[in-house]
C-alpha cells in the first residue's frame, strides 16, 4: 500500500532537511515543489516554460501549473510506494486537488507533519543560514558550518547567504507563510490527519519524533 506524507513547517524550522532525513528512513521519494520548478524550468519543458513566463513577470505561478508539475511527478514509477510532499500543498484548494489526484489510483494524504517553533528561533536559524550554489545543500554559521569555509562537503560548489535571509526579511516571510498556512493546518486539522512537532528540538530529536509519530 502507498504512503503519502504531506510535511508543512514555517521557513527556518528545518523542514528541508528533516524531509531529506524521512525521505532515506522510509524509503519514499520527497517530492519538493521548489526542486520541480527548478526541474521543469532547467529542462524547458512546456510547464516549466509556463510557470517562467509567469514568474519573469513577478507573478505566481496559477495553481493548474503547479498542480499539472506535481500530477507529472506522482505518476511516475519510483512514486509507486508513495511520497513525502514537501511545499505542496500551500492551500485547502490544493489539498482538494491532491486528493482528487492521488484517488486516481487508490491512494490519500495518510499523514500532516506539521513542524512548528517560536518565530525568535525561526529568525535566528534562518539569518545564520549558508546555501550551496550548485543544488541548494544548507549550512548554518553556528549549527552546521562546513568542513572547509565557504565551500559545500558535497558538491564543492561556492556558499552564499541569500538576500532573503536577513532578520528583516525572514519575519515577513514567516507572517505571509503563517497567513496562508493556517488553514490549510486547521483543514488537514479537521479531518484528523495533523501531527504538530516541535521543531525548537535538535535536528536528531524533531526526526525521532517524527518518525514516531508516522509509526503511530
Amino acid at each position: 500500500m502507498a504512503i503519502y506524507i504531506v510535511l508543512l513547517g514555517p521557513p527556518g524550522v528545518g523542514k528541508g532537511t528533516q524531509a531529506k532525513i524521512l525521505a532515506e528512513s522510509t524509503e519514499l521519494v520527497h517530492i519538493s515543489s521548489g526542486d520541480l520548478f527548478r526541474e521543469n524550468i532547467g529542462n524547458q519543458t512546456e510547464l516549466g516554460k509556463l510557470a517562467k513566463s509567469y514568474m519573469d513577470k513577478g507573478e505566481l505561478v496559477p495553481d493548474d501549473v503547479t498542480i499539472a508539475m506535481i500530477r507529472d511527478r506522482i505518476f511516475r514509477p519510483d512514486c509507486k510506494t508513495g511520497a513525502i510532499l514537501d511545499g505542496f500543498p500551500r492551500t485547502p484548494p490544493q489539498a482538494d486537488e491532491l486528493e482528487k489526484m492521488l484517488a486516481e489510483f487508490g491512494g490519500q494524504v495518510d499523514t500532516v507533519l506539521y513542524i512548528t517553533a517560536a518565530e525568535s528561533i525561526l529568525i535566528e536559524r534562518t539569518s545564520g543560514r549558508w546555501s550551496c550554489r550548485a543544488q541548494g545543500h544548507i549550512y548554518h554559521q553556528e549549527f552546521n558550518m562546513p568542513k572547509q569555509a565557504g565551500i559545500c562537503d558535497y558538491d564543492g560548489s561556492e556558499l552564499y547567504h541569500r538576500d532573503d535571509d536577513t532578520a528583516e526579511t525572514v519575519a515577513i516571510r514567516i507572517g505571509v507563510y503563517l497567513e496562508q498556512t493556517m488553514p490549510l493546518v486547521e483543514y488537514y486539522r479537521k479531518r484528523g490527519k495533523l501531527v504538530e512537532v516541535n521543531g525548537a528540538q535538535g535536528v536528531e530529536q524533531v526526526t525521532k519524533d517524527l518518525l514516531t509519530a508516522l509509526k503511530k
